[in-house]
């Protein structure tokens, strides 16, 4: 490599470091408030780092919100949520992908064509939907909604587009019927795909709030993201405490995403590279 050429890497890195500090430095500094002294948070002056590490925020966060069975509403609903669009995600993908039959181009293109919708527009009817089947209050009203997503469908049909028709024809002359080719060959070898998918909707879902909010009335169904706005309305003043909480919160979405970016990045580059 050249002189000039690992100039240009080496500044090309430098902001995309640069980028990288700015868009994470929220996150910091929502974690170096939460150690802080009430009197330090109010201060005219700035501090962007706390004097000691000062735990009573997390005490106060613990303990004025059943905020772990929150996060366990939160990850119960991620997690099935997440498991149910893997079912979907690929089932329509593989219609898509190996069967030919009238129209199909078509609802694909209306699949993808709901990307452009806002979830917002959608909210009051799913409202009344879900509380017409009597699910307030309850985990499927609020997993129903997420069950669903063309970004999934479209990224996991790019993976089984990069298998030859001609596969699934010999698997079918061995005697290989379409559900167990679906099973036994096409989902063991889109492993990838199937974790991008199952990641990316477990943290988008994990941080949901304003469904959750409106489709549930009592504690014992709150999320976690709730909780933010519980604290917020108890301690009005104590941010450090809310802070806490929401560090508190993110540490599992967090976790997922630094353990396994690597298969997301991948699931979403191969899809891109093999379609």
């Amino acid at each position: 490599m050249s002189l000039k050429r690992k100039v240009k890497s080496g500044i090309f890195q430098m902001f995309c470091l640069f980028l990288g500090l700015v868009v994470i430095f929220p996150i910091i500094y929502c974690v170096l408030i939460s150690f802080m002294e009430p009197s330090e948070i109010l201060s005219r002056e700035l501090h962007l780092m706390p004097k000691y590490l000062y735990l009573v925020n997390y005490i106060k966060a613990v303990t004025k919100t059943e905020i772990f069975r929150f996060m366990l509403n939160s990850f119960i609903v991620a997690f099935v949520s997440s498991a149910v669009r893997i079912v979907t995600s690929s089932c329509a993908a593989y219609s898509f992908a190996f069967f030919d039959y009238p129209g199909k181009k078509l609802l694909f293109n209306l699949a993808i064509g709901t990307m452009i919708i806002p979830s917002d527009v959608l909210m009051v009817q799913n409202y009344f939907t879900v509380a017409g089947m009597g699910l307030l209050n309850t985990y499927m009203g609020m997993m129903v909604i997420f069950f669903v997503s063309a970004m999934n469908i479209f990224v996991i049909r790019q993976y089984f587009l990069s298998y030859s028709v001609s596969l699934k024809e010999a698997a079918h002359i061995d005697g290989c019927g379409n559900l167990r080719f679906f099973l036994r060959i096409l989902l063991p070898t889109t492993t990838p795909a199937l974790a991008t998918v199952f990641i990316s909707s477990f943290v988008g879902t994990w941080n949901t709030y304003l469904w959750p909010l409106i489709v549930t009335n009592v504690n014992e169904m709150r999320t976690a993201q709730v909780a933010i706005t519980m604290l917020n309305s108890e301690a009005s003043n104590d941010y450090g405490v809310v802070m806490a909480a929401a560090t508190i919160i993110l540490i599992p979405s967090i976790l997922v995403f630094v353990i396994f970016q690597r298969k997301i990045v991948g699931g979403l580059m191969g899809g891109a590279v093999k379609g």
